[in-house]
């Protein structure tokens, strides 16, 4: 929603100026249709990945993108929705290294990501050769694979 690429430049210096965080890389932005939507006329996302070494932890990481998500205008629903709905910005914590963990606040890998075509192309961009810690393949490996 709104300004979409500037959400997406501003969420990149955003992450780029964290305490702890080195951005090593940023793909290209990708325009695709949404998946699993709440209403057909959403219209397209814009996806992009950076790839960064950080001195944080995974939960820290993972509340420093939430809190430039709220900045941005993000709202959070407490109750989940009936599909996806559209926003200002999405931010994911895709891997962090080797981790593997399941809370009720972070799943590392995220658990859906080698079924999307729409983050493994991007993911690619930045970190190809990025070992899944569960499925123990490089994201270039599963992205052939990815269905939406």
């Amino acid at each position: 929603m709104g300004d979409r690429r500037g959400f997406l430049a501003l969420a990149e210096r955003r992450i780029g100026g964290l305490a702890g965080v080195e951005v090593e890389g940023v793909s290209s932005v990708h325009e695709t249709v949404g998946v699993g939507m709440a209403r057909a006329d959403a219209g397209t996302f814009l996806n992009s990945a950076m790839a960064v070494r950080t001195t944080l932890g995974p939960l820290e990481l993972l509340r420093a993108l939430r809190e430039i998500e709220r900045d941005l205008g993000r709202v959070r629903s407490e109750t989940p929705a009936v599909g996806s709905q559209s926003r200002t910005i999405d931010l994911d914590l895709l891997m962090y290294g080797s981790v593997v963990m399941d809370t009720p606040e972070l799943t590392l890998p995220h658990p859906r990501m080698h079924e999307r075509a729409f983050v493994l192309k991007p993911l690619a961009e930045v970190g190809a050769e990025a070992m899944h810690p569960v499925l123990r393949r490089t994201v270039r490996e599963i992205g052939r694979g990815g269905r939406h």
